[in-house]
């Protein structure tokens, strides 16, 4: 039986998930496409660790610093443009290597993706409006009148999603969990091999405050530096990589330098955490890999 062309790679930040992509890249002959929200930006080389020039050249990379930071690129898009590179690469008889660590594309691949309609800004900020006034506990309440399944899927405390749910039933007139309900997986099942690079924890934190350094020493300051400078909108999801705000406080003087990268470590080491529980609650049934950290 042949060995399927497509491999997913997904981790928590500084892992070692590109580290493996290229040992098995080299073995295979396969394209290494990116699956890292952050490494889509051509502005966050430094921020997103994005692969570097030298592994870009030995092998091919597909979807690394295509986008402009003023270019906020959603799953979906994100989906099309793996998905036609995928495509390519079959018809070459190719392999692919799918490597990152933003959970909301792999769940798209294997899981489907939900064609939702935009939700219109007043109906978004009205809902908001209702919950800050009612509280979560009254609020939870309505929203399970109306989409039960949605209501208690949200951990509590999460406010955005429960305001995405209900906003999402008022703007269509159909739950949430109803337009997920209709997705299909992207890639058929059995089609790929698929692994969580999983390293342990504190090996792990460790590993996040090294790599905060080596930003530094690569020029992350000149990286937030220009990015400011271009006086984006801060809803923007380069601007909302890590590293961005706690460096740019210290570029407008509301941290000293020291605290500033010790925010980034901490910022580095929560989100860390945040994709950890996230593979491990989403895709637990995947193979796990002890990572380089």
């Amino acid at each position: 039986m042949s060995q399927p062309l497509i491999t997913l790679i997904a981790g928590p930040t500084a892992s070692g998930k590109s580290r493996l992509a290229m040992q098995r890249a080299r073995e295979t002959g396969a394209v290494i496409i990116n699956a890292d929200s952050q490494q889509l930006y051509a502005d966050l080389r430094v921020l997103s660790a994005r692969p570097p020039v030298e592994d870009e050249a030995e092998i091919p990379h597909r979807l690394y610093g295509v986008a402009d930071a003023a270019d906020a690129w959603s799953v979906g898009r994100w989906s099309r443009a793996a998905m036609a590179l995928l495509a390519e690469l079959a018809a070459e008889g190719r392999p692919a290597l799918l490597v990152g660590g933003t959970g909301l594309y792999f769940n798209a691949l294997t899981k489907g993706l939900a064609e939702i309609p935009p939700v219109p800004v007043e109906i978004r900020d009205a809902v908001q409006a209702e919950f800050d006034a009612e509280g979560e506990a009254a609020f939870r309440r309505r929203l399970a009148e109306v989409d039960p399944a949605a209501e208690a899927a949200i951990f509590p405390a999460d406010r955005q999603r429960l305001v995405r749910a209900f906003s999402v039933h008022r703007a269509s007139g159909r739950a949430l969990s109803g337009w997920k309900a209709g997705t299909r997986p992207l890639l058929a099942p059995g089609s790929y091999d698929a692994l969580v690079v999983e390293p342990e924890r504190d090996r792990l934190y460790v590993s996040c405050d090294v790599r905060v350094d080596a930003m530094m020493a690569q020029g992350a300051l000149d990286e937030v530096r220009a990015l400011v400078a271009r006086d984006l909108t801060p809803d923007l999801p380069a601007m909302k990589a890590v590293g961005v705000r706690e460096l740019a406080a210290y570029l407008t003087g509301q941290l000293s330098l020291d605290d500033a990268v010790a925010a980034v470590k901490q910022s580095t080491r929560n989100y860390a955490k945040r994709q950890l529980t996230w593979f491990r609650n989403q895709q637990r049934d995947w193979l796990r890999h002890p990572g380089f950290a």
